[in-house]
């Protein structure tokens, strides 16, 4: 088998944020993934000026030295390399469907989900309507701006849009905060999803692999809430600011995360509610969906999350793992079924 030369596509349109974190799933990737007997590995950088970049690593040294250039130059240097495939790396929404319709243009293969439906997921309010069609059971919810009173009973969650890592997120138990949390969630999106606050059990998340044509479903992944000092899960809880300003991972103990055995009775409940989102979205090679398990034992939909870094720490690595594959493997195979994709391939 040939060698395939897989470009890793890092940093963000958008913000130094989103560049951080594109960076400390990526470098995590690069590390645990490296196989020269199988791939030669390059980089792409995009800051947030639009300038592309090409470094030898991630270190922020090579990323300085590297040459910026032009949409146009980058073009070019990426028809020069005649890479094979693409790895996202980008998480901010321009890079999440821009930049992979770019390389669509380009005849360039990636690994996961296509623009148009991550346009679509960026969106949590048209996420929510579209698995809901499909049978799946989501909290009751309405879109709010600025200045708008909300319909629904409280306790509330208030969630910007279009934003991840629950940026922005607010759980409010009474009107009397609710215009503070409103204008905090406008500061990141200009509109802003109200849900009926679900009483905790229990909150998972779910993933599928496609392996062979067929929806393979992996062991959830649970978060550690508490009723009364923690309802849901916030930005803190997901990551953290170093003493350097970098990023770190912020629930990546057993802690506070941690496999779910497959046994437990919540696992086949979650996982065909899983299948229909993934059915209904009409994803691509993997997906990743958040619920929330009501007291009652109920699965509740509260988001997708279609992307995966091939990260060691990545949530999607951890489910593979569980379930006895290794993240070599599980790379290996994402690139074999985006690879098999590609029209008569």
């Amino acid at each position: 088998m040939s060698v395939l030369r897989v470009l890793h596509l890092v940093g963000s349109a958008v913000s130094d944020f989103y560049c951080n974190l594109s960076r400390l799933y990526a470098q995590d990737c690069l590390e645990n993934t490296a196989n020269s007997a199988l791939y030669e590995f390059h980089i792409a950088y995009v800051s947030p000026d639009r300038q592309w970049r090409f470094p030898t690593s991630l270190d922020l040294s090579a990323i300085e030295a590297a040459s910026p250039m032009s949409l146009a130059g980058a073009v070019q240097v990426l028809t020069d390399l005649q890479i094979d495939i693409m790895i996202p790396q980008m998480f901010c929404i321009p890079g999440m469907t821009q930049y992979r319709s770019l390389f669509d243009l380009l005849s360039i293969p990636y690994v996961g989900n296509p623009a148009e439906l991550m346009a679509l997921v960026a969106d949590k309010a048209k996420a929510k309507a579209v698995v809901a069609a499909a049978g799946v059971s989501v909290p009751l919810g309405e879109i709010v701006r600025g200045g708008d009173r909300t319909l629904i009973d409280f306790p509330i969650v208030l969630k910007p849009v279009n934003s991840d890592n629950s940026i922005g997120v607010a759980f409010v138990k009474n009107a009397a905060d609710y215009d503070a949390a409103l204008q905090t969630a406008l500061t990141h999106s200009d509109e802003v999803l109200v849900e009926k606050f679900i009483e905790l059990g229990r909150e998972v998340r779910c993933g599928i692999i496609v392996k062979a044509g067929e929806l393979v479903c992996l062991p959830l992944e649970e978060y550690a809430l508490d009723p009364d000092t923690m309802p849901i899960r916030s930005y803190a809880d997901k990551l953290k600011q170093n003493d350097d300003g970098s990023l770190g991972y912020a629930a990546k103990d057993s802690t506070k995360s941690w496999i779910v055995d497959i046994s437990d009775p919540v696992t086949e409940r979650v996982w065909d509610m899983a299948r229909k989102c993934h059915i209904a979205l009409g994803c691509r090679d993997y997906s990743l969906f958040d619920f929330r398990i009501d007291p009652q034992g109920k699965p509740w939909f509260l988001e997708a999350g279609l992307y995966c870094s091939f990260a060691q720490k990545s949530v999607l690595s951890a489910m593979t793992k569980a379930s006895g594959t290794s993240l070599d493997t599980f790379f290996e195979s994402m690139l074999q079924n985006a690879l098999c994709e590609i029209p008569n391939n």
